[in-house]
């Protein structure tokens, strides 16, 4: 088990995967609030030192970036442009996903992310796109060693944007690398502005929020511009895009801002 989440055992269709971690009930009460993750190691575990533990979670972690620096080689000799879409339960991850490949004129592949079920790949393929499911069990993350196992069902070819689905989790997967170019994270308007002040991780790591269901916002009290200052607050680097797969507002920005994130690569690459 995880000292960041707690995960299991995952497997990809064909192949079975079990990563072993570490996690432990952790109770801090101050004046009557709980706070998790005390310590150097952001984590506490009964019978467990600090160092004990950041030793364990930088080894699992380092294995984790070791795989991922070779699925990371491996989409980019094959030419490909990698994205890793990260969200909550419930964002409208995969709908916007169907709605993108539609709209797209390039190949793509995906890696579909879920703890159970193979019903978002099922939709995924609906699309002609081909589509690998990875249920993760109890698992509440990819890795870059199941991702590394998924790839192995696609032939890749130049020019292919490969998306990887993740689970609906806004913790876990801040902290995992799985070879992708940049996270998107996918944030619905139903969510509250205040989202990304409580999960930071997520979207300091991530390039790009999509700022979804836009088409929503007049039925829910909420405040868009709120929104985007919250996550600049979290990262201010980070770009933001309206968008709506049942209307396709934001839709056209969505694909063009894939479109030159894969251009700039290839054009990298070729004076490397």
């Amino acid at each position: 088990m995880c000292t960041v989440c707690g995960c299991g055992d995952g497997k990809v269709e064909g192949h079975d995967h079990h990563h072993h971690h570490h996690h432990g009930d952790h109770h801090h009460h101050h004046g009557g609030d709980m706070h998790y993750g005390q310590g150097a190691a952001g984590v506490s575990v009964p019978g467990m030192s600090q160092d004990r533990l950041i030793e364990i979670e930088t080894g699992i972690l380092s294995q984790n970036d070791a795989y991922a620096a070779a699925n990371r080689k491996r989409l980019a000799d094959a030419g490909c442009y990698t994205v890793n879409l990260v969200s909550s339960p419930g964002s409208g991850k995969t709908t916007l996903l169907c709605a993108t490949i539609r709209s797209m004129d390039g190949p793509v592949a995906v890696i579909e992310g879920d703890q159970q079920t193979t019903n978002d790949a099922d939709r995924i393929r609906e699309t002609g796109a081909p589509a690998v499911q990875v249920n993760t069990g109890k698992g509440c993350h990819l890795d870059g060693h199941m991702v590394g196992h998924a790839l192995d069902h696609f032939a890749l070819e130049d020019g292919t944007t490969v998306f990887i689905e993740n689970v609906g989790n806004l913790v876990c997967p801040a902290a995992f690398d799985l070879g992708e170019d940049a996270k998107v994270a996918i944030l619905s308007v139903t969510e509250g502005e205040d989202k990304p002040l409580k999960y930071p991780d997520m979207f300091t790591a991530s390039r790009l929020a999509l700022l979804n269901k836009v088409d929503l916002a007049p039925y829910c009290d909420v405040d868009l511009d709120l929104y985007e200052a919250n996550l600049k607050r979290v990262n201010p680097l980070i770009e933001v895009i309206r968008i709506s797969a049942k209307t396709g507002e934001g839709l056209n920005r969505w694909i063009a801002w894939l479109n030159a994130e894969a251009r700039a690569k290839s054009i990298k690459q070729a004076a490397e």
